[in-house]
């Protein structure tokens, strides 16, 4: 297969996806049609076997376990107390309840796994207080879609395990490369509020309220995710459980967490199955339609055929690096994030290694730029959650101006990133000797 064939199979696919086809529908036709183009009818009947493997990989089963830890969380309004507490401790700062929506985000990251959960869960526990205490809209707003981004990106995260299985990463240094990004871009987002704040008073009232005493007690609300972080990044660092096994490890912990503060009942666990159920059977088809139109790319030779291109153009790595943002930035304005990683990941991955990127790093670097799909218009998932969440009923454009300033924060720690890979791979290679 050459290139110009595998440039016309994508653009084939991205415009079925515009006119409105189901990406998971694209990505099966696709497949399936390329095969027997390819190969004809016994191709297709192969890929009954690789449907079969790919639904028994017990890599994946950590998905709906991820996604059904961060429901235990959301419905047992661990996110409510931790929002309080926090609002405490950081109200006092320039920017007052903004930095609450950052921290906050980047906790139940920290335990959920998933950034429209994150988005969705602050944003409703949010919203409320900065309405009441008069905070500007479009900033509040674009601070909990931007913290809503860490969901993917500080572990554990469904996402990484996506690249980890596509790509055939180690899960586990994936999400140990995710640490040092998360807490140093919670930093800078922390930091831009504190700056674009520093001559505004908003919150930090509430703050100064709390005696000494009442802020200590709030600790207590923390305790419950980092308890959970701990168990199932512990495990794994330990070397006790596979990631598999850390999630279910955190599902029963939140269970106990859950049931020591009453929140146990039938309409409790009916609750959190059935969004787990529906969320994990739209994520698991994506990805099951990914491996069939991965099974007719590898067969025909298109990872091979990119890699080939793309060394022979003879452009250095950090040139490639620059393309691919800007290829990932065009994508993200029409493409949500799971859709940009299983049409992807195949190709850039096999590209990148041939020229020395570290697997481990470009899968922190694929999610950076997924990142920014999620608050970029026009399909940019968290900004219709946050302003489907939010009680004032205000214009959709305020939610993308206030989220605009992150977006160039990200795009600059994508650079920093580039300048120093260290920053992703030293973790993973001290505490996993890799």
């Amino acid at each position: 297969m050459d290139v110009s064939a595998i440039a016309i199979g994508f653009a084939i696919m991205l415009g079925l996806m515009l006119i409105g086809l189901p990406i998971a529908v694209v990505m099966a036709a696709t497949g399936v049609v390329g095969g027997v183009l390819a190969f004809g009818w016994p191709l297709v009947e192969s890929m009954g076997p690789v449907m079969w493997g790919v639904m028994n990989e017990p890599l994946l089963t950590a998905i709906p376990l991820f996604i059904l830890l961060g429901e235990i969380m959301l419905r047992s309004g661990m996110a409510d107390r931790m929002y309080s507490a926090m609002s405490l401790w950081l109200g006092r700062l320039p920017g007052g309840l903004l930095h609450t929506n950052i921290g906050c985000s980047a906790l139940f990251a920290a335990t959920s796994g998933s950034s429209v959960a994150t988005a969705a869960t602050i944003g409703t526990v949010a919203s409320p207080a900065l309405e009441a205490r008069g905070y500007d809209r479009a900033r509040s707003l674009g601070s909990i879609a931007a913290g809503g981004t860490l969901g993917i990106l500080i572990p554990p995260s469904v996402n990484l395990l996506i690249y980890g299985s596509l790509s055939e990463t180690s899960i586990g240094q994936l999400f140990i490369a995710g640490i040092v990004p998360g807490i140093l871009l919670t930093a800078l987002f922390m930091l831009w509020i504190a700056v674009s704040h520093r001559d505004s008073q908003a919150g930090v009232d509430v703050a100064e309220r709390a005696s000494t005493r009442e802020k200590l007690q709030s600790l207590l609300a923390l305790l419950p995710p980092a308890f959970i972080f701990t168990v199932v990044m512990g495990s794994i660092y330990a070397g006790i459980a596979t990631p598999t096994e850390s999630a279910a490890l955190g599902v029963v912990a939140a269970l106990l967490l859950a049931a020591i503060g009453g929140k146990l009942s039938v309409a409790f666990f009916e609750r959190c199955f059935v969004q787990t159920a529906r969320t994990t059977g739209m994520v698991l088809l994506i990805v099951l339609c990914a491996f069939l139109l991965n099974l007719t790319l590898s067969l025909t030779g298109a990872a091979q055929a990119m890699t080939a291109w793309v060394t022979s153009l003879g452009i250095g790595t950090t040139a490639l690096l620059l393309l691919l943002i800007v290829f990932y930035v065009l994508l993200g304005t029409v493409m949500d994030v799971l859709s940009m990683m299983v049409l992807t990941i195949p190709i850039a991955v096999p590209v990148v290694s041939a020229v020395g990127v570290d697997p481990v790093w470009f899968g922190i670097f694929i999610i950076l730029m997924c990142e920014l799909g999620m608050i970029t218009p026009p399909v940019g998932m968290n900004l219709y959650v946050v302003q489907g969440v939010r009680t004032d009923g205000g214009s959709f454009s305020d939610v993308v101006r206030g989220a605009f300033p992150y977006v160039l924060i990200m795009l600059g720690f994508v650079l920093v990133l580039m300048a120093v890979p260290s920053l992703v791979t030293w973790l993973p290679r001290t505490m996993l000797g890799t």
